[in-house]
């Protein structure tokens, strides 16, 4: 590598042909979460990112009705191990979610998911895992995860060697 050169990023796709596969990719990270981890959501209108969302909060143990924050800016869950805050970002400026104090949730007891937080890029921790979905038909999504820091590369490597696994054909 030349001396210049930045390091090759880690990057994770998926391609997910159903409502069911993304579902249980947000599954998968799920299971992977903890306290503090950050989930920098992004995606079109219609992407599927708070039924992403919702996907996720269920699978570690938030009961109920998880809804679309966008009016309320922030909602709270309890999840049976840690809490869950869901963030839509789509309405504040920049300015504005930094005089929230958005950071007290990123490093908080919970796990912090935000939509359309390529908003606030800025005040996001140093360490997150950043998706991206984007729609590739009526049903289907392509996931694109951006790992920043060594944890969430980790992540997208389990992620990576998971999905290999799934693919291999039994015998």
């Amino acid at each position: 590598m030349e001396p210049n050169q930045a390091a090759p990023r880690l990057e994770f796709t998926m391609q997910a042909a159903t409502e069911k596969d993304t579902v249980a990719f947000a599954e998968a990270l799920a299971q992977l979460a903890g306290p503090g981890t950050v989930l920098a959501l992004d995606g079109d209108l219609g992407a599927g990112k708070t039924r992403f969302a919702q996907a996720f909060a269920h699978a570690i143990g938030v009961t109920g009705i998880v809804s679309s924050p966008t009016y309320t800016l922030i909602k709270e869950y309890k999840g049976t191990t840690f809490p869950f805050y869901h963030m839509d970002v789509y309405r504040l400026s920049l300015a504005e979610a930094d005089e929230l104090g958005l950071d007290e949730y990123f490093h908080g007891e919970g796990v912090t998911l935000v939509e359309w937080a390529s908003i606030i890029e800025s005040i996001l921790p140093k360490e997150r895992l950043h998706i991206r979905l984007e729609t590739t038909g009526p049903v289907s999504r392509k996931i694109i995860c951006h790992p920043i820091g060594h944890s969430y590369e980790a992540w997208c490597r389990q992620l990576e060697h998971l999905t290999l696994e799934e693919e291999e054909p039994t015998a």
